[in-house]
């Protein structure tokens, strides 16, 4: 069986994704789509509107055949981390290839940049540590690359995360075979809802939040879902306003990711709610996502070695699969090279306890989220 993986978050699902399970199945000729989802915290450092077994099912009653999730420690990360989890999960699930969207250049050669990250990784991360330590991960990564690859001309978020998954996936020694696929009518931060085009999920979010119609451009699963549970910062901000107030300078200090002096700005500014505290707080030496990460990190009280300890002991916990998923599963899983998990209890939950931390975190908003002991969704 032949798979192909992706790597998402759904929030939420979308028409786009749709495009993007069917034309990874088509571009790879895989029997299997396997994803690698966020749990209940995103890459930028944000909760997501829908939980995770919502966007789950979703998933795989749009093309998605098994859905593995993407531990806390992994996900709530910069794209280098990001990417290296993500990738690593893949890897141990077998799959045979890689398809992710990007808004670069069509024709860019992912693989061979891969290729050239390995053979060049002393002189990319001399220079990386070279750049002024203002600049933005995004910033050094673009300059890092335009200086040593020229091939590479332009830098938007998802060509940056493609980067990412290229120089991870060159690291083994069988890589997946790599699919780009251009993103399609609208940009990764555009807002604008057009008619028959597809949407961005800020879009989506954005009109969710201000009570528009999207139904054109969500499956109906998801439409249900959104009708039922729009979760986002603000309903975590008297959580998180209250880890600021409580908390002393000396334990802001150990919070991961913690750096420069950061915990006197973020407990010398006061705010109504957490729009108006993020850009109280913001800096242009920080990026938005950088600042939601680390106030993500507060309300779940992170520490580094926490971080640490949970991708140490990385597993593929099970949310959901297809008949072809489940086949799938029982067919190569005593080939998979991390341990499975069909459900959290007590073992798992102390091997991937930020994760399970996030979850609690989640039900003080969502109390239907249930984790200890839920079996995948079947579909």
């Amino acid at each position: 069986m032949r798979s192909c993986g992706i790597v998402v978050e759904y929030n939420p699902f979308h028409n786009g994704h749709r495009y993007h399970v069917k034309k990874a199945r088509e571009l790879s000729n895989a029997d299997v789509i396997v994803a690698v989802m966020s749990g209940n915290f995103l890459q930028r450092g944000e909760p997501a509107i829908i939980d995770k077994w919502s966007r789950t099912n979703a998933a795989l009653q749009n093309g998605v055949d098994l859905v593995v999730e993407l531990p806390f420690s992994w996900a709530v990360q910069s794209a280098d981390y990001f990417a290296k989890g993500s990738v690593k999960l893949l890897h141990a699930l077998g799959c045979d290839a890689l398809c992710f969207g990007t808004d670069g250049a069509s024709k860019f050669d992912y693989a061979d940049y891969g290729r050239f990250f390995l053979e060049n990784e002393a002189a990319i991360n001399r220079l990386f540590h070279e750049l002024p330590i203002g600049w933005s991960y995004p910033e050094k990564m673009a300059e890092v690359v335009s200086q040593l690859y020229p091939k590479a001309q332009d830098f938007p978020p998802n060509h940056i995360l493609g980067l990412s998954y290229a120089k991870e996936n060159a690291l083994y020694s069988h890589p997946m075979e790599i699919f780009p696929l251009p993103r399609k009518d609208q940009g990764y931060h555009d807002e604008l809802l057009v008619a028959d085009q597809f949407a961005s999920a800020t879009g989506i979010r954005q009109a969710v939040f201000s009570n528009e119609d999207v139904s054109a451009y969500v499956p109906m699963e998801t439409l249900k879902d959104l009708k039922e549970t729009q979760i986002s910062w603000a309903d975590f901000w008297p959580f998180l306003n209250y880890q600021l107030r409580a908390d002393s300078l000396a334990s802001l200090r150990k919070i991961y990711q913690m750096k420069e002096g950061l915990e006197y700005r973020l407990i010398e500014q006061k705010a109504d709610s957490f729009f108006d505290y993020l850009q109280l707080v913001g800096t242009k030496r920080y990026t938005q996502p950088r600042i939601q990460r680390l106030l993500t990190y507060i309300l779940l009280q992170v520490k580094e070695s926490e971080i640490k300890a949970e991708q140490e002991n990385s597993m593929l916990h099970i949310l959901g699969f297809s008949e072809k998923g489940q086949a799938y599963l029982n067919k190569k899983k005593k080939q998979f090279t991390l341990p499975v998990a069909a459900k959290i209890g007590q073992q798992e939950k102390e091997n991937h306890f930020l994760t399970y931390r996030a979850d609690q975190i989640y039900q003080l908003i969502h109390s239907q989220e249930q984790t200890i002991g839920r079996f995948p969704i079947r579909v």
